[in-house]
């Protein structure tokens, strides 16, 4: 599907609150309330928006502390019990020397450190990087 701008326009809005009306969305983007409405659904039926959700304040949900880890698999692993893990909120695959990213979200430095050495015993697992975040600059769901 090929958004053009009246989409566009819908989804800049929706990133900013997807919880506003469809008639202040029709007023900030100039566009009808009926256009609005049939491209919400079209975009839907297209899957360019797959769900609508939430944007949390990590630490008011005991997810503060925000780290970042590199992962070396051996050849052809697929860590699907780790995606599982609550904890995990992002994995990506990267190029390079590591295979995937992931990024995770604890209370607190115990809590991470109760889940990476569990981690590190998997034994797909050769070597992990990890970095932990110390300050959200930008974010967007």
């Amino acid at each position: 599907m090929e958004l053009d701008e009246k989409s566009k326009a819908v989804l800049r809005v929706l990133r900013e609150n997807a919880r506003m009306p469809i008639r202040d969305i029709a007023k900030k983007t100039g566009l009808r309330p009926s256009t609005v409405h049939q491209r919400m659904v079209q975009l839907q039926q297209e899957k360019v928006i797959k769900k609508f959700t939430v944007a949390l304040d990590n630490a008011k949900v005991d997810e503060g502390f925000i780290v970042y880890m590199l992962i070396k698999t051996k050849p052809r692993v697929y860590l699907d019990k780790v995606f599982a893990i609550s904890n995990v909120k992002e994995v990506s695959g990267v190029t390079g020397e590591y295979d995937l990213l992931m990024k995770m979200k604890f209370r607190d430095v115990l809590d991470f450190n109760d889940f990476v050495l569990k981690f590190r015993k998997n034994e797909e697992v050769e070597s992990t990087l990890t970095m932990v975040g110390t300050v959200n600059l930008k974010e967007e769901l």
